[in-house]
């Protein structure tokens, strides 16, 4: 009998949010499934990380890492003052997050950072966001409805770990973000742009796979990051 293949292990991070289920209406540590699901079919085994404990300490134990979407970070951790759009933050993820992405970097383990996730490892690295985006891009397609993600073409950068994911073409993918990097962290390369010129993806030069994309693969038809991600862990 042949051995069993042992699936890489892919840590993900959650929020933590009050939520609805069955008959139950309590804060949960939870992640849309999605995620799961395409960690899953790409081949890797996900474990969810709560912000809880001390996460940065599992980083020994995985494979690889994705730094999952959700609310705002604290824009005082990049030298600026909350504007009345910001929301949802939570220091408490940010400190257990931040934690992680330092820990895995030092590591280099491979990342995938995703919408928050790419704003994390940006700050991180010394870098700004923009707080709201529509006000400087002024349109809201990249957000545009609570719950609804918009469908823009963003543009790899030839050469780069994400266009050989995804190609060298424009490429709709799925966006839900009113934030976006402002100034570039010193030692990220920007490796996507939409049309606006909002940053859609960054990576880190320095490690084998350290890739951060601004929208939402997780949302996608394909799952070509997620296979990019399992095939360099």
């Amino acid at each position: 009998m042949g051995g069993i293949t042992r699936r890489p292990v892919i840590g993900i991070t959650t929020y933590v949010e009050p939520a609805r289920y069955t008959v139950w209406d309590l804060p949960v540590a939870l992640l849309p499934y999605m995620y799961v699901e395409q960690v899953t079919a790409a081949g890797g085994q996900p474990v969810l990380l709560p912000p809880a404990g001390e996460p940065a300490s599992l980083v020994g134990r995985l494979d690889g890492l994705i730094l999952a979407g959700g609310g705002d970070i604290d824009p005082a951790r990049y030298g600026q003052a909350e504007q009345p759009t910001t929301g949802y933050i939570r220091k408490f993820r940010d400190e257990a997050e931040f934690a992680v992405m330092e820990a895995a970097l030092e590591a280099r383990l491979p990342f995938l950072g995703i919408c928050r996730g790419l704003q994390v490892l940006n700050v991180a690295l010394g870098g700004t966001l923009h707080q709201h985006l529509p006000d400087v891009v002024g349109h809201t397609g990249h957000s545009p409805s609570p719950g609804r993600f918009g469908e823009l073409p963003v543009r790899p950068v030839p050469g780069t770990r994400l266009a050989k994911a995804l190609g060298d073409g424009p490429v709709d993918v799925p966006h839900y973000h009113h934030q976006a990097i402002d100034r570039l962290a010193p030692k990220l390369t920007v490796t996507a742009t939409a049309g606006d010129g909002t940053i859609e993806a960054v990576e880190l030069d320095t490690h084998d796979f350290a890739v951060a994309v601004q929208w939402h693969p997780e949302a996608a038809t394909d799952r070509v990051l997620f296979e990019a991600l399992v095939a360099a862990c």
